[in-house]
């Protein structure tokens, strides 16, 4: 090997050992969990499950999907991509399927990044949000227990990126919630990074680099701030509903699929200082 081919490998490794650090530390932040989609096949089984509660009557906002389990039309990894998708077919007793994919781990703050692709069809409602580890539809205290909605955005307003905290206080049934919006135009066309970054005293929602949504801990107990204990992620696309169906769905718009090119999960060793919304 001669010294020019020498240089290049010198060059390739310290690129390479840049990328791996900069994936893995960020802010102070250590990266503590992760799916690459690296791999061929339905998502990978150790990291993921399927939330199917959505299909009771009564839960899912009046969705017009079923969710289904391990079906690769559904959700499927492939060229370093998990696709969720959405398609227009009768299956059960609903007119679409899709499905709704959940963390099998869960975390109390972090930085939790998405890097995702989105759906532009009217009718889809797409979302990457979280729920109280061990939660289940059957114990019947939403929004209590706390919601953390990462990213949702529909169909018929294109571009329109939502991230909202719901606690028995602030909820959307009662157009209280702590939300903000941004708008974001190639939402369906390129990746674009939805992250939350949450500790004890504040939590951040940002587009990339941008930050759009605050909401500070306020000190008044857990009706207003449930959000100090583990949670886990939640990625779907619902079709319809009472958000979604605002202006009907385009059946012949499906299949509609969410792409998603990575999940990273970072933490902090610890979180005993105040943090400035302003960073």
């Amino acid at each position: 090997m001669n010294k020019v081919e020498r240089l290049g490998c010198f060059v390739a490794m310290a690129a390479m050992l840049i990328l791996t650090a900069s994936c893995s530390k960020t802010k102070g932040y250590e990266l503590v969990w992760s799916d690459e989609f690296d791999y061929v096949g339905l998502p990978d089984s150790a990291k993921w499950g399927y939330d199917t509660e959505g299909n009771i009557q009564g839960w899912g906002n009046n969705e017009d999907q079923h969710y289904t389990v391990a079906r690769k039309q559904n959700a499927w990894v492939e060229d370093g991509v998990l696709h969720i998708t959405a398609i227009h077919e009768e299956y059960e007793d609903k007119m679409y399927t899709s499905a709704r994919l959940m963390s099998l781990a869960d975390w109390q703050y972090g930085k939790v990044e998405v890097r995702a692709k989105l759906p532009d069809a009217k009718g889809t409602w797409s979302a990457i949000w979280m729920m109280p580890g061990g939660w289940s539809f059957k114990d019947g205290n939403w929004p209590d227990i706390g919601e953390i909605d990462i990213m949702e955005h529909v169909g018929h307003d294109l571009g329109v990126i939502h991230a909202s905290a719901h606690s028995k206080d602030y909820q959307w049934q009662k157009n209280t919630q702590k939300t903000a919006t941004v708008n974001i135009t190639d939402v369906n066309t390129k990746f674009h990074s939805y992250i939350i970054e949450w500790t004890p005293k504040v939590m951040k929602a940002y587009v990339d680099d941008q930050l759009y949504f605050s909401y500070r801990n306020e000190g008044k107990g857990v009706d207003k701030w449930p959000y100090d204990k583990p949670f886990y992620l939640i990625m779907n696309i619902a079709v319809g509903g009472a958000w979604g169906s605002v202006q009907g769905i385009d059946a012949q718009a499906f299949p509609q699929t969410m792409e998603v090119d990575y999940v990273r999960i970072y933490q902090k060793e610890k979180y005993q200082s105040d943090v400035d919304i302003s960073e």
